[in-house]
């Protein structure tokens, strides 16, 4: 939990409660914050593709440990002077610092978990992410309550997220020797089935569909006057919805099943990021921010523990396979949206076009269920 708050609730998401400070200081435009969140997921998506080599797969944590530490230092570097080309490489390296720890984490914590029976604790990392938003979200508010520029914003949160790595060098265990993989998974391990194809392919639209919101939301929010006493909060609803939706969506897919549980928490999603540009409104954007928060970080826990169970593959080759798709989809969500503002003067189009990818995703989980029986996972 601690590594998702630092990598992803702050390492990755405060870049969206900053923004709107860079953008109206004229430190960006939506075009090139657009790229610069591209950048970052380009190496969320490299990163995931390096998973699935040897040197990775034999040393997750020495690789963990980069990926966090790195993932919180480059933070620091954004309150340096507008450079496209620095905060693109610094986003980069971020991005490529948090999928180490997501592709790890599936070795290191996941599977051991699952071994152990504890499967109710699966997905309780996923709730640091939203822990990480809220936290992050608040400490930006605040700072800027005070009268503190955008700078100030990356360098405390820089130190935030360090502060939450530091722990995980002694709770943390020691990587255990890496057993010999069975024959199945040397032999077949590198294909992908026709439901598991099916997942890739949703999963992959997931990332394109919740990012545009996920980046934009609150830039969405100041563009509206109407919406502005809301923008200090706006960002940490999002997180405190996610840090609470893992109990939830864990119950309801333990009720019915996992891939059940994720086609519809996609369509609850799409809802809310059609109604962030649908119907602006105080209620609405509340509503809107809760079925995100309340969705995004599920959906990736549900996604990712679907892959594992159709995948004849090796556990950290699926979660890299999942998070290349996922990464894939993130690069283009922003660079378009940020293109489509600038041409259209608004972020009604991508956030539709969002929205309807996170229906078709959905439509590609009923596939994989009715591909093959899908046994309900245990709470």
């Amino acid at each position: 939990m601690l590594a998702m708050a630092a990598a992803f609730g702050v390492g990755r998401f405060v870049y969206t409660p900053i923004l709107p400070q860079m953008l109206a200081g004229g430190a960006l435009t939506p075009s090139t914050a657009g790229g610069i969140a591209a950048a970052n997921f380009l190496g969320y998506l490299l990163g995931a593709l390096a998973g699935a080599s040897a040197p990775l797969q034999r040393h997750p944590r020495a690789f963990f440990m980069v990926g966090s530490l790195a993932g919180a230092l480059s933070l620091a570097g954004m309150a340096a002077e507008p450079s496209l080309a620095l905060y693109a490489a610094l986003r980069f390296i971020g991005g490529a610092g948090s999928a180490f720890v997501i592709v790890c984490l599936s070795s290191m914590v996941l599977e051991p978990l699952v071994r152990a029976g504890r499967f109710g604790l699966s997905a309780a990392p996923f709730a640091g992410v939203g822990l990480g938003i809220a936290g992050s979200s608040l400490l930006v508010s605040a700072l800027a309550w005070d009268g503190y520029a955008w700078r100030a914003s990356w360098i405390a949160n820089a130190i935030v997220a360090t502060l939450l790595v530091i722990p995980l060098f002694v709770l943390l265990p020691g990587a255990a020797p890496v057993a010999a993989a069975p024959a199945r998974v040397r032999t077949g391990g590198g294909r992908l089935s026709a439901p598991l194809a099916a997942m890739v392919v949703s999963y992959g639209l997931f990332g394109f569909g919740y990012v545009v919101t996920a980046t934009f939301l609150v830039a969405i929010v100041r563009e509206t006057q109407a919406l502005r006493p809301i923008e200090p909060f706006v960002w940490a609803i999002v997180g405190l919805a996610g840090a609470l939706s893992i109990l939830f969506w864990s119950r309801v897919a333990g009720r019915t099943t996992d891939i059940t549980a994720y086609c519809i928490a996609c369509l609850a999603e799409a809802t809310g990021v059609a109604l962030s540009v649908v119907s602006p409104t105080v209620p609405t954007i509340v509503l809107s921010g809760i079925l995100l928060g309340g969705t995004f970080m599920a959906i990736t826990a549900l996604g990712l523990g679907v892959a594992r169970r159709l995948t004849q593959m090796a556990p950290q080759r699926a979660q890299a396979t999942m998070t290349s798709a996922f990464g894939l989809g993130q690069i283009v969500g922003p660079a378009l949206a940020g293109h489509l503002r600038e041409t259209t003067g608004s972020f009604f189009a991508p956030s539709l076009i969002a929205a309807g990818a996170l229906v078709v995703s959905a439509l590609l989980g009923v596939l994989v269920a009715r591909a093959k029986p899908q046994p309900a996972l245990r709470p």
